[in-house]
């Protein structure tokens, strides 16, 4: 199953959620259906067959779970993914008693929609594989997970770990990657109940729920676990588990995929971790050295020669140079947290770019660059956390002064573009090279050229700069021409 033959809707009452999720999941391949109300989501379904619902629980009108019951009773095989401002373990749970398969939480960045998106994809691609089982003449799963098939073939071949259950629940079909993860013996495990295999009690009643009535209350069912190996160890598993259907709709077993997400989690655990390092170790011994250079360079020591005074200030700017890049780590794992918007009020981008172009006017003028600003009056206000966006325009001006030669020029622009704020920041500066484009927001990058071997820098200023926007539903583009200059852009939501 390709992306280009998934069709999601989006029911939501905001129109930047929903030209936000259109823009970014149309650039995956998806094809995008949007609507602004229960009512109109109900009608596209009836006249058009959708995988994917992407669904805001909080909307006037017909509310969001009362939709969600309606679509699974007329659609049950599409995928509904809920979207709530509010994010509560209690409308999360919910929902998916009520037969969601997962939710996202307001606000939510690209990365998380396209991985939500992703794991809905997997799902859909896993039913695929299901379909094909139930093709099979023979109904009966032990049957077909005696076949020495293609299906089998593959199964065996995953790296994660597969179980295939009969409708009493007994194992019919189980893979080496689920031996090894789930840590079983290699003995005969067909005809065994699941709970031999998996210790979880939470995970064998919810897929016992499948087969309750004959007619289970939720289409699938996704949940973390956690099994204790030896020595205490602990390793992590993300299972993802759904019922299995003949084309009479009759229910013959389960699929229960499990995903060995112990890396992830001790990732994570390292990353935090390395911040914490970074915040206390190192941080603040380095401001203390900077204060102690300071010290010593306005004479409070004693006199010192012109050589120790221009070794120590070669000394304070690296030093400062070091707080810098620990400062961009610390955002940089803000961003990747989804912690770096702290506090979004209503703001005027002119009044930010003002307060920043006055600042920096003093370094263009040292520089010989004319720094010129443009504002668009009267600018629509935005919603955003105002650090974030200083910090933002800081970066692209200052790096626009810094990559421009003396006799150069930098304008900073804001304008209205559909129902987006925009800012360009242009320079007549050294350009960037069209193959190094597309790789200058990746983390850690830094153009090499005989002209930008002198100008220090960390290479995270512009994979902040984009997460920062993303994280506001905006985005960022870069148009550069080499000896000409660049023009960077910015799309920022106007407040609804």
């Amino acid at each position: 199953m390709r992306m280009d033959e998934i069709h999601i809707l989006v029911v939501d009452d905001e129109k930047v959620i929903r030209d936000g999720t259109e823009r970014i999941l149309s650039k995956e391949g998806y094809e995008v259906t949007t609507v602004e109300n229960g009512e109109q989501g109900l009608d596209c379904l009836r006249k058009s067959k959708f995988n994917i619902l992407l669904l805001d629980l909080m909307m006037p009108g017909i509310s969001g779970m009362e939709i969600l019951k309606m679509v699974l009773a007329e659609h049950p095989a599409i995928l509904v993914i809920v979207i709530t401002g509010y994010a509560t373990v209690t409308n999360a749970v919910e929902a998916m008693k009520n037969g969601a398969y997962d939710f996202i939480p307001k606000p939510f960045t690209p990365d998380q929609l396209r991985i939500v998106a992703r794991r809905a994809l997997d799902k859909l691609r896993l039913e695929r594989e299901a379909e094909l089982l139930r093709l099979e003449r023979e109904k009966n799963l032990q049957d077909i997970a005696s076949e020495k098939s293609r299906i089998k073939t593959i199964v065996n071949c995953m790296a994660d770990g597969v179980i295939v259950t009969d409708r009493k629940n007994r194992i019919v079909l189980i893979n080496p990657a689920a031996t090894r993860i789930l840590s079983i013996d290699d003995a005969e495990l067909n005809g065994k109940p699941l709970s031999f295999c998996v210790k979880d009690e939470g995970l064998n009643q919810l897929v016992e729920g499948f087969f309750r009535g004959g007619e289970p209350s939720y289409a699938a069912i996704s949940r973390e676990i956690t099994i204790e190996k030896e020595k205490g160890k602990e390793i992590f598993l993300r299972a993802h588990a759904a019922p299995v259907r003949n084309e009479e709709g009759e229910i013959l077993g389960s699929v229960i995929v499990f995903e060995d997400i112990t890396c992830l989690k001790e990732l994570d655990r390292m990353k935090s971790d390395f911040v914490a390092m970074v915040s206390h170790e190192l941080r603040t011994p380095l401001i203390a050295i900077s204060q102690q250079i300071s010290v010593i360079l306005e004479g409070i020591a004693g006199e010192i020669s012109e050589k120790q005074r221009e070794l120590l200030i070669r000394a304070k700017e690296r030093n400062r140079e070091l707080i810098t890049m620990i400062k961009n780590l610390l955002d940089l794992s803000k961003i990747e947290s989804g912690q770096i918007v702290q506090y979004k009020e209503p703001i005027n981008v002119n009044v930010a770019l003002k307060k920043i172009i006055n600042l920096m006017l003093p370094q263009a003028l040292e520089k010989g660059i004319a720094l010129e600003f443009e504002p668009y009056e009267p600018l629509p206000l935005i919603n955003a956390d105002v650090n974030n966006m200083e910090g933002v325009f800081t970066n692209l001006i200052g790096n626009a002064i810094q990559y421009t030669l003396q006799g150069g020029k930098t304008i900073v622009r804001s304008g209205v573009k559909g129902e987006y704020v925009k800012v360009e920041v242009i320079d007549t500066g050294i350009g960037i090279a069209q193959e190094d484009l597309p790789k200058i927001f990746d983390k850690f990058y830094r153009v090499k050229t005989e002209q930008t071997r002198k100008i220090v820098g960390s290479g995270l200023g512009l994979s902040i700069v984009k997460g920062i926007i993303e994280a506001h539903l905006g985005l960022i583009e870069v148009e550069s021409e080499l000896g000409k200059g660049t023009t960077f852009t910015v799309f920022l939501p106007i407040k609804s």
